[in-house]
């Protein structure tokens, strides 16, 4: 039997899967890079996922500027405000989930049993299960680089002299150091993350949502590289403006596959690692051939599956499809294409790509299609799913990303030969 066309997102199980990711851990420990990492992974994969930073609640209400004075635990009038605080974000954590919310993730110190059962027994009464995210980090280079770079670049130092913040926010974190207490089997399903991935432990795991989790969480890191995205040259296809098939490079593109080898080897260092991912298509693959790296191709990468419109124009669709043409005029995300896919079914087999992206530690470059680019480009730039139908990706052009602490730096640079508007 053919499978409709049209059909609910397969992409995540049901909304009863709800979840409170909780992290734990010393002040710059990378807790919120680990928070907005998940949460843009979740959001990406269409969780409905928040963040709830107590510190930000604290700033909110509390004010902004607080000396490492406040966070010492023989304070105890500070203590009760900053508890307070925990238990507002939990609140709204709670009532959030109650609203719809799949994914939470609670980004605090949760530095004590107290504390922690104080939100997993929240959590409890609400229905929804917990999986507390440990950050523990001994390497003094990180810590130091962290407190630096990340930490006096937040609202609480803001106008203070460098010297003098760092000061402060190593005497804050000397003060939970007094009260710290690490996650054990009392605190139930756990992931240690410890120096930036270099070791992970778990206790008592189940389902698959705290599984995909872990994948993401054992390939983090934090060595800048480019990542470059690319389609390929343009292709006789494109040039008729048919969707889908294998069609060979037009003499334009040809001439893009060459200026992209220009581009390679202006751009990488001698002795640099560097990846180059295609699709299995051959437009990718010709795009590629004059690069001086080894190529892997991903069927993975291949280009959305137009099943039985593969080869026609949008026009030829709508003229013989009209029904099917309004289908995917009205929601292009979740329209699946007659025996072939979706954007969202697109998403889901790129996730791979996506873990191998985040492990890699030297550039990559990927070499792929409209909508496969589209959905990289959303999950680097913390796009919603919803937008990749409409991303803007066009030929001959290099889209340079910088992965770092809380997103990525972008960079276009023009290549090749101006072609038409591709509808």
């Amino acid at each position: 039997m053919e499978r409709p066309s049209y059909l609910p997102s397969t992409l995540r199980p049901p909304r009863a899967q709800c979840l409170a990711v909780v992290m734990v851990g010393l002040p710059a420990r990378g807790k919120t890079y680990i928070s907005r990492k998940l949460a843009r992974y979740l959001s990406w994969l269409g969780y409905q996922t928040r963040v709830f930073n107590v510190g930000a609640y604290r700033r909110e209400r509390l004010g902004m500027k607080h000396t490492h004075e406040f966070f010492d635990p023989s304070n105890m009038e500070a203590e009760s405000a900053r508890r307070s605080m925990a238990r507002a974000a939990m609140e709204d954590m709670l009532g959030w989930f109650r609203e719809g919310g799949e994914v939470a993730i609670y980004d605090a110190t949760n530095h004590t049993r107290d504390r922690r059962a104080m939100v997993r027994q929240g959590c409890e009464r609400a229905g929804v299960p917990v999986l507390f995210v440990e950050s523990i980090c001994d390497d003094e280079a990180i810590i130091a680089s962290t407190v630096r770079e990340i930490k006096l670049n937040s609202p609480d130092y803001v106008g203070v002299d460098p010297d003098e913040a760092v000061q402060d926010f190593s005497a804050r974190i000397a003060h939970y150091e007094q009260r710290y207490e690490t996650l054990d089997a009392s605190d139930g399903s756990f992931v240690k993350l410890i120096n930036v991935g270099h070791e992970l432990v778990l206790h008592d795991l189940r389902g698959d949502l705290p599984g995909r989790l872990v994948r993401v969480l054992m390939n983090l890191h934090i060595v800048p590289r480019p990542v470059w995205l690319t389609r390929h040259g343009e292709s006789a296809y494109n040039v008729a403006k048919r969707v889908g098939g294998d069609a060979d490079l037009t003499p334009r593109g040809e001439r893009f596959a060459v200026r992209l080898t220009d581009f390679f080897n202006d751009h990488v260092i001698p002795g640099d690692d560097v990846q180059v991912w295609t699709s299995t298509l051959k437009r990718a693959t010709q795009t590629a051939r004059y690069l001086p790296s080894p190529l892997v191709t991903w069927r993975a990468l291949d280009e959305i599956d137009a099943g039985i419109f593969d080869g026609m124009t949008y026009e030829e669709i709508k003229a013989q499809h009209p029904e099917e043409y309004a289908r995917r005029q009205k929601d292009k995300l979740r329209y699946r294409y007659p025996r072939g896919e979706s954007y969202e079914d697109v998403i889901q087999r790129l996730e791979p790509i996506i873990i191998e992206l985040e492990r890699q530690r030297s550039p990559t470059m990927v070499i792929t299609h409209r909508a496969v680019l589209r959905c990289l480009y959303a999950y680097f730039l913390d796009q919603p799913p919803s937008s990749c139908t409409r991303l803007d990706v066009p030929l001959h052009t290099v889209i340079e990303l910088t992965p770092n602490a809380y997103g990525c730096d972008e960079e276009r640079v023009p290549l090749g030969d101006p072609v038409p508007e591709e509808v």
